[in-house]
């Protein structure tokens, strides 16, 4: 037995060293094929890397791309050590011929690898490149209409090498913007260029500040750059060997450049210049009835109508405010009649020129309802042309100034001040802006708004925002003004002193290099309103301050070297906002202060070593309270239980900015605050255990300031405060929670004032809304849903719908969700009617957009207010709708990247008749199937390809 045991043994051995050496043989035999193969992996990853370098500037390469690089040289190297061992092999054994060509086998599998890796991360890197062309949202201009026809002959020189320079001149008005914006997004100008840089050039700008504009459009973040030659040369490299255009709109004194003025044209030296008239007067009778609408077919109006036409002098600028100032008043004819007479009264246009076309535009200004808008109007004009202003502190410049009427308390004057502005934007007088709860005013009506301030008996202004200015404006400037606006400056010193008894509003934010105010600055400003000095350097405040007897908004917020004050701010008695977050003065010596309605503060104004009680509580009267954290906590977790007792003190607040660390905190504060109560009239911005502002674009609004704010983060399970904190909340932010499945397990049927919900890293979630546990309508409200990288969400919802459910969703953006299939489950598209905006992206399970399986009865009208469409990143998307029956009766841009398996568009001849622009891949058009030529021709011709 033995034997045959030590025989079998012997035999395993035999066998095993057998497979090693024709394992070797084969290897040895392998040898020249194997160094062929890794010489091609070693000459592709080789060209890889050169393309990188070739094609991404260095200023675009990421850590990681750099250590892929310099991992790159070391492999080339490695790989050169293996070659110069083959080119010696004549002298090696078997054995040894063998292990190399083991060597580089597995070499040219880490080759190979190393190369894909490298090939992803290029492709990463491309997705971040700049847009060759960024649409803008302008004026559609009329077929051979005169602005159509400058736009045909500004073509002509496009396509002209001969020619780099194209000037656009005319008056202002001539809608010169209108036609460039028209080149902008023009499609022939798109395929003539491989890059199209738009700048708008205010007069304050200078060639760094062009040159910043520029590098933000080639999305280059070039931080701690100083040098303008240095700026030059990475814009340089960025586009060598691109032929690109520079659109240049509002030129002043300073490729294809608009400008108001005919010596800038020639300064410039163009090679052609475009000289824009007004409008002949059928274009502008077109244009203005197409603005106004149904109101000027009417018999009656419509003589009027072309009056009103005349009185606008061909000036398509003029024609589109007015326009919408007649649009308003519909069918009256006597509104009619009164507003052409107050047209009536500008004397006519006969001087080119910018005055002329300022006075006709005073008929929005005129046509305000009353001085109230008025003033705010004007009021805004202190602040630099198409600057982003924010609407909370905007409305409390107005409040301070007396401006806002009937309001007893802010959270009335805040909602009069929402109506204002509503108001004035509805005319265009001010503008949304693209950041969050932020308006700007435009250019033309801020000079028409200096002008009526610069005319008017009861006031003097010095406006000098954002003119680089250094030193402070001259005493025959200032002197007697009523309101000073020198933001945004280099002012370093203040004059001792300055004799303002009748200054209302100083202005004097971001002047980052002024460090100190002099003690007798403030000695005469015995009628100051507002002060703001938030974003200097200054370290203290001077005693003069206590002389600011009339002070009613003080603004010191990210001053981050103030410490001391030194004045009595007792005499501050009309004080009602007080801002002094990011700074390091302590809120005790405000003490006295009891008065104040709105407090914004920071925790490093608190005392976080050991509590002292009544920090907060003993601003009684306020109102509104803001206490900012940010992500070192400052000590916020040791003292947050103490302020949370304070606040609950404060019995007249309405307006509450808090952040919990914990939810018990957030239940402190709801058990023992009387002000949580049924028909509370509390506005608040709650974050539960996180410390940032994080998301607050998506959360907040502008069309509605008193939105309820609650963000929770990291945070695990369901609490019973937050389902009751829900219930009034307007936006909600769930962000890295764990131990739920859906939105469901909060309540969700009780979520009826829900109007924004972002879902974001919640790794557990399946579903948004299980329709299993509800049996009545949810979300009724609910106009945006964010949902971004949740790995195990498999859909929107689950189970029977109920009627009325998402009836107002108008957005939803899905991105990152990993194991999502189905978007539209069945029964959910028929709610919604109200959907305009749907972006799906990195989702890679989804295979259709729209079901078959789950909307098998679906009716040609779903989703009627479609607008957008934007497909990216859907690997196994195959088609969105089965076939073209669907009408899309509202759909005017779809979008679709990297979506290889989609070959079917639901088009034909005659949906989807509002389709403005298909945005894609021009790799991938050749492989769409068409149901005919004509479908074909017809959507090619709204192709913006890249």
């Amino acid at each position: 037995m033995a034997a045959e045991t030590l025989a079998a043994t012997a035999g395993i051995e035999v066998y095993r060293d057998g497979k090693c050496i024709i394992k070797r043989i084969v290897y040895w035999m392998d040898l020249k094929r194997n160094y062929k193969k890794l010489m091609q992996e070693a000459g592709d990853l080789r060209a890889t890397k050169d393309a990188i370098c070739t094609e991404i500037s260095r200023f675009r390469l990421t850590e990681d791309m750099r250590v892929w690089i310099a991992r790159t040289g070391m492999i080339e190297e490695e790989v050169i050590e293996l070659e110069t061992k083959y080119e010696k092999k004549q002298r090696w054994r078997l054995d040894c011929l063998a292990n190399l060509s083991r060597d580089m086998t597995e070499k040219c599998n880490q080759v190979r690898n190393h190369r894909e890796e490298g090939k992803l991360q290029k492709m990463t890197l491309a997705m971040e490149l700049p847009e060759p062309v960024r649409k803008i949202h302008t004026l559609k201009l009329q077929e051979n209409s005169s602005l159509h026809k400058v736009v045909r002959h500004v073509l002509g020189f496009l396509d002209d090498e001969k020619i780099r320079r194209i000037a656009i001149c005319g008056m202002v008005g001539t809608a010169k913007t209108t036609i460039m914006e028209n080149l902008n997004n023009h499609e022939k100008v798109a395929k003539m260029f491989d890059m199209i840089i738009w700048v708008s050039v205010t007069k304050e700008w200078s060639e760094r500040k062009l040159q910043d504009a520029i590098l933000q459009r080639l999305k280059l973040d070039v931080q701690g750059l100083t040098s303008i030659e240095e700026a030059a040369l990475i814009i340089s490299e960025e586009l060598k060997e691109k032929k690109y255009l520079i659109v240049l709109d509002e030129v002043w004194d300073m490729v294809l450049l608009a400008s108001r003025y005919d010596g800038v044209c020639y300064d410039m030296e163009v090679d052609e210049i475009v000289d824009v008239q007004p409008l002949s007067l059928n274009d502008a009778w077109k244009m203005f009835k197409e603005k106004v609408g149904h109101p000027i077919s009417h018999p009656l109006i419509e003589p009027i109508a072309r009056h009103v036409v005349e009185e606008c002098h061909g000036l398509p600028l003029l024609i589109d405010r007015v326009s919408r100032t007649f649009r308003k008043k519909d069918k009256n004819v006597s509104r009619w009649e009164d507003g052409l007479k107050r047209l009536q009264r500008w004397d006519s246009v006969k001087i080119e020129g910018m005055d002329e076309v300022l006075e006709r535009l005073e008929i929005c200004y005129e046509d305000l309802k009353d001085g109230e808008q008025k003033e705010c109007f004007l009021y805004a004009a202190l602040y630099p042309e198409e600057s982003e202003i924010y609407v909370d502190y905007l409305i409390e410049c107005w409040r301070a100034e007396g401006f806002i009427n009937h309001a007893n308390n802010f959270k009335q004057a805040r909602d009069r001040g929402h109506t204002v502005l509503n108001e004035l934007i509805k005319v265009s007088l001010i503008e949304r802006s693209n950041k969050s709860k932020c308006v700007k005013m435009n250019k033309v009506f801020r000079k028409m708004a200096l002008k009526i301030l610069s005319q008017s008996a009861n006031s003097k202004i010095l406006v000098k925002p954002h003119e680089e200015l250094e030193d402070f404006p001259r005493k025959e400037e200032w002197e007697l003004a009523n309101r000073i606006s020198l933001m945004d400056n280099g002012v370093s010193t203040l004059p001792k002193s300055v004799d303002c008894h009748d200054l209302l509003t100083l202005l004097l934010q971001r002047n980052k290099y002024l460090t100190s105010i002099p003690e007798l600055f403030f000695m005469s400003m015995c009628h100051l309103q507002v002060l703001d000095l938030h974003g200097t350097r200054i370290s203290a405040l001077p005693f003069s301050l206590s002389n600011l007897i009339s002070l009613k908004a003080l603004y010191l917020n990210s001053c981050p070297d103030l410490i001391e004050i030194t004045a009595s701010v007792e005499a501050l008695k009309h004080l009602e906002v007080l801002d002094i977050r990011k700074t390091k003065i302590n809120l005790l010596k405000f003490r006295s202060l009891i008065w104040l309605k709105c407090l914004r503060i920071s925790v490093c104004n608190l005392e976080t070593g050991y509590h002292i009680e009544t920090q907060v509580s003993r601003f009684d009267t306020l109102e509104e309270l803001s206490i900012d954290v940010d992500s070192s906590k400052e000590g916020w977790d040791e003292i947050v239980k103490m302020v949370v007792k304070e606040v609950v003190m404060l019995k007249k607040l309405t307006s509450l900015r808090f952040c919990f660390p914990e939810v018990d905190h957030l239940d402190l504060f709801v058990k023992h605050s009387p002000l949580w109560e049924k028909d509370s009239c509390l506005t608040f911005q709650f974050s539960v255990g996180c410390h940032d502002s994080a998301f607050a674009q998506i959360l907040e609004s502008i069309d509605n300031l008193t939105h309820n704010i609650l963000k929770m983060v990291n945070g695990q399970g369901v609490d019973p405060v937050i389902i009751k904190v829900l219930m009034e909340t307007n936006a909600f932010g769930l962000i890295g929670h764990k131990g739920v499945s859906s939105l469901s397990a909060f309540g969700i049927e009780k979520m009826n004032k829900m109007f924004n919900c972002l879902i974001d890293r919640c790794h557990e979630i399946k579903t948004i809304v299980d329709g299993h546990k509800t049996s009545e309508a949810v979300l009724k409200w609910l106009e945006n849903l964010y949902i971004k990288d949740v790995p195990k969400l498999e859909s929107i919802w689950e189970g029977p719908v109920c009627a009325g459910s998402l009836a107002q969703l108008a957005s939803i953006t899905l991105c990152k969700c990993l194991e999502l299939k189905k978007i539209f489950s069945h029964g959910m598209i028929q709610q919604l009617l109200q959907l305009k905006h749907l972006r799906v992206e990195e989702c890679y399970q989804i295979e259709e957009i729209i079901m078959e399986s789950e909307n098998a009865q679906l009716v040609p009208e779903a989703l009627p207010k479609l607008k957008t469409l934007i497909l990216l990143d859907l690997p196994r998307l195959t088609r969105i709708w089965a076939n073209d029956s669907l009408e899309w009766p509202s759909l005017q841009g779809i979008e679709i990247s990297m979506c290889d398996m989609l070959k079917i568009l639901p088009f034909n001849q005659v949906n989807a008749t509002n389709l403005q622009s298909i945005k894609g891949q021009q790799s991938r058009w050749g492989d769409l199937v068409w149901e005919d030529d004509a479908t074909k021709q017809r959507l090619q011709s709204l192709c913006i390809l890249y």
